[in-house]
């Protein structure tokens, strides 16, 4: 049997805006309990991530809006383009399909959150700060997060 996938928070996916790396941390701790949980639960946590991903995105969007973020419509796509493929599992495994699509979905995500966060999410938590403070984010790491 392969060991179970571990996808856990760590202070390497910071970015120093407080709100957005609070939901952060919570994204992390639900796909990687979905990567995990018994077969039988897939189907909660998946409705859990999808529940997290509406109410982050929509974060994220209103933020954007509210503060004319050029990136708008890129980092909006790449979240429809997340939630499309959220809601099309749920309805697979609604209608009785293999729950290792789940799970093939949970990797998917693990895999996206760290080059979407340190792309497109960097680039939002700094503009949100310079346009709150004047200033950049600043961020602080335990040394054995650096590389994670």
């Amino acid at each position: 049997m392969n060991a179970p996938v571990v996808f856990e928070w760590n202070d390497g996916f910071k970015l120093g805006y407080g709100p957005m790396d609070e939901t952060h941390e919570e994204f992390v701790e639900i796909v990687g309990a979905l990567l995990v949980c018994p077969e039988e639960e897939i189907i909660g946590h998946l409705d859990a991530f999808a529940a997290h991903a509406e109410a982050h995105f929509a974060q994220e969007l209103k933020w954007m809006t509210e503060t004319d973020f050029p990136s708008t419509g890129c980092h909006d796509d790449e979240h429809a383009a997340v939630l499309k493929s959220v809601n099309e599992v749920r309805d697979l495994l609604r209608s009785g399909g293999d729950p290792a699509v789940a799970r093939s979905l949970a990797q998917a995500l693990a895999d996206w959150f760290p080059g979407h966060a340190d792309y497109l999410d960097s680039a939002l938590a700094q503009w949100l700060v310079k346009r709150k403070t004047n200033g950049v984010p600043l961020v602080f790491r335990r040394k054995d997060s650096i590389g994670s």
